[in-house]
């Protein structure tokens, strides 16, 4: 295969994946015991925490990710800074779509679900005034970079007794 028939994206080395791993560790550890104090806040837009079921392992895992409120939902973006491949967080969740997630000292439980193309239609111009990073993730990957709707499970269960 040559690099022509390669998808385009950013391909990170083992060493920096490695560096990125232990970055969001201790920046997860940091914002939890901060309840978000300290890094609550990345390229002056808000960070969660995200806790997925690993796919393969079963195990709880952490990451602190840019959010958008829109209106009781929260929005996410799994553009995995423009690399070949989906972030392992979104596979988590293509996997179990149930996950819990930290903003500041409060956590819930939520479900998870790729946004409609009109969903990010509507939702990517706010996404990307948000965090103009998202825009050119875009443009160096060929991969169509998710949008990722939380839903709320209380809401959901409230809403399907209505």
């Amino acid at each position: 295969m040559t690099n022509q028939d390669q998808p385009a994206g950013r391909r990170p080395s083992k060493l920096a994946a490695a560096l990125q791993n232990a970055v969001t560790r201790v920046h997860s550890v940091i914002y939890r015991s901060s309840n978000g104090v300290i890094g609550g806040r990345i390229a002056n837009s808000p960070v969660l925490l995200l806790t997925t079921t690993g796919r393969r392992s079963g195990k709880q895992r952490t990451v602190p990710l840019l959010y958008l409120m829109d209106g009781r939902n929260v929005v996410l973006v799994a553009s995995n800074g423009g690399a070949v491949t989906h972030p392992t967080w979104w596979l988590n969740l293509q996997t179990t779509s149930e996950a819990w997630i930290q903003i500041k000292g409060i956590r819930r439980r939520v479900k998870a679900e790729q946004a409609s193309a009109a969903e990010k239609q509507r939702l990517w111009p706010r996404l990307t005034a948000m965090y103009a990073g998202y825009k050119r993730y875009q443009e160096i990957t060929d991969r169509d970079i998710p949008v990722v709707i939380l839903r709320s499970i209380e809401e959901d269960k409230s809403r399907s007794n209505d």
